[in-house]
């Protein structure tokens, strides 16, 4: 993958892995981190995943080997302990008797990269 081809599919995944989340967290009733930059870096985090691995496993952990993790399934977002409790390591989806969570239901691709730092 060329350097302007993988800047492409790092837009196009940035941009779906925002509209999934706007979508998770109206289904889940959920809310976004009061502090948007958090998010904001989580969802560049999928994207990347996304791009280099087929699919957004969480950003915000470490892994021996990101691609056994990756076929594996139970990091990928929404990870199983989010979606069997409700609970996301990474802060991107909050439920509202957490202490950081916010009001915003919605983060913007603007959004995304201006608090990410990028596309």
């Amino acid at each position: 993958m060329t350097e302007d081809e993988r800047e492409a599919a790092l837009e196009k995944a940035t941009k779906a892995m925002t509209a999934f989340s706007n979508k998770y967290l109206a289904n889940t009733g959920t809310t976004l981190c009061q502090d948007k930059s958090i998010p904001a870096v989580v969802i560049k985090g999928l994207a990347e995943h996304k791009v280099s691995l087929g699919t957004p496993l969480c950003p915000c952990r470490y892994y021996e080997d990101k691609e056994k993790e990756a076929k594996d399934g139970f990091w990928n977002c929404p990870c199983v302990p989010m979606r069997e409790r409700h609970e996301c390591h990474c802060m991107l989806f909050l439920t509202n008797d957490n202490a950081f969570a916010g009001d915003e239901t919605n983060i913007s691709i603007d959004e995304v990269k201006k608090f990410s730092g990028g596309p």
